[in-house]
């Protein structure tokens, strides 16, 4: 069992490069607590996300720090040239000497689509292309492609990643169509929600996975079984579970007015994600998506879920909506030094 670290560096009422020096050192201290790797999301044009360049952040992140793992959770392909990414993630692979994660999505916000003249109905196929295209300029010394939306012909690949073949592909899905694509093409996997709304993505991932048999290229050989099969969760934690809630209350209001603006500001409900991102922090919790309270009853609620959904990785998130830096940092090592030893070896 290993633990991750997943963060959309939102908006939380101070300056920006304050946040990125905060973030910073709280990268450095997670890599000495032993956590595996630092994910990052890409949105644009929203609070809910302030490195809508992940590269240029994580290319900060590798310089600061020498073991944990880095990658963004996910690169939206669509808003790419895969040929400006290919180059993009070499750099990042080196940068990080080899620590190099990589994500892939397409984007759940039809309006941040929109904001790059990408129409939300093609994006799937232009997702599927653009992967392929990347896929085979990372695995190849020429990039020869030519398809619906993106065409290369003999272009030179000058620049090559430092994993062999490539980084590990990371793929984050609460769909079960999403979860079968993932485990068809043998790359990790995370997902979201509680319990009962993760189970049917997880379980169609993992006997996707069973049916190939092996890891995708360029998968480690971290994980139990040859994939990583985790899951997300925000946390806080303090002494008791009193203190964590009160702690959270305002924490959780901040991050979901920012996850829900675009919406709210074009007047269209919410997406699916609402269904395991309610509007309170007690539908939350009680939904299971958040977790609060002291180390005891943060340890029992997720050794349940790891045990209920068989994972054998968690992305944890500490560092969301208007959290303090040093709270954030206490809930982190915390976690780091009462609960992470006794869920390691579930």
């Amino acid at each position: 069992m290993k633990f991750g670290l997943f963060d959309h560096v939102d908006a939380n009422g101070r300056a920006l490069a304050q946040q990125l020096d905060e973030r910073i050192e709280f990268v450095v201290a997670a890599e000495k607590a032993g956590f595996y790797s630092y994910h990052v999301s890409e949105h644009h044009a929203t609070p809910l996300n302030l490195v809508p360049v992940p590269g240029v952040y994580l290319g900060a992140i590798a310089h600061a720090t020498s073991t944990i793992r880095l990658g963004p959770l996910g690169y939206l392909l669509p808003l790419y040239s895969p040929l400006r990414l290919i180059e993009e993630i070499c750099i990042l692979d080196h940068l990080s000497h080899g620590r190099l994660d990589v994500g892939v999505g397409r984007g759940v916000s039809p309006f941040e689509l929109k904001y790059h003249d990408v129409n939300p109905s093609t994006s799937h196929g232009i997702f599927r292309e653009a992967l392929e295209t990347v896929l085979y300029g990372l695995d190849n010394e020429v990039l020869e492609h030519e398809g619906e939306y993106y065409t290369y012909h003999d272009v030179p690949m000058e620049l090559r990643p430092l994993q062999d073949p490539h980084p590990p592909i990371w793929y984050p899905t609460n769909s079960v169509e999403g979860g079968t694509f993932g485990g068809e093409n043998g790359y990790h996997f995370v997902t979201l929600g509680g319990v009962e709304f993760a189970k049917p993505a997880l379980n169609a991932f993992k006997e996707a996975f069973a049916k190939r048999g092996r890891p995708g290229d360029g998968a480690t050989d971290d994980f139990e079984g040859g994939a990583a099969m985790g899951i997300m969760r925000h946390l806080v934690i303090a002494d008791t579970d009193a203190e964590a809630m009160k702690l959270a209350e305002p924490v959780y209001q901040a991050w979901e007015a920012s996850l829900t603006k675009l919406w709210r500001v074009n007047k269209v409900p919410g997406p699916n994600m609402a269904q395991f991102i309610p509007p309170t922090l007690g539908e939350a919790i009680e939904r299971g998506s958040v977790v609060v309270g002291s180390a005891s009853t943060v340890r029992d609620k997720l050794a349940g879920d790891i045990e209920a959904l068989g994972l054998n990785y968690m992305v944890t998130a500490f560092y969301f909506g208007d959290i303090g830096h040093q709270q954030a940092m206490h809930s982190m090592q915390t976690f780091a030094a009462d609960i992470m030893p006794d869920l390691a070896g579930l």
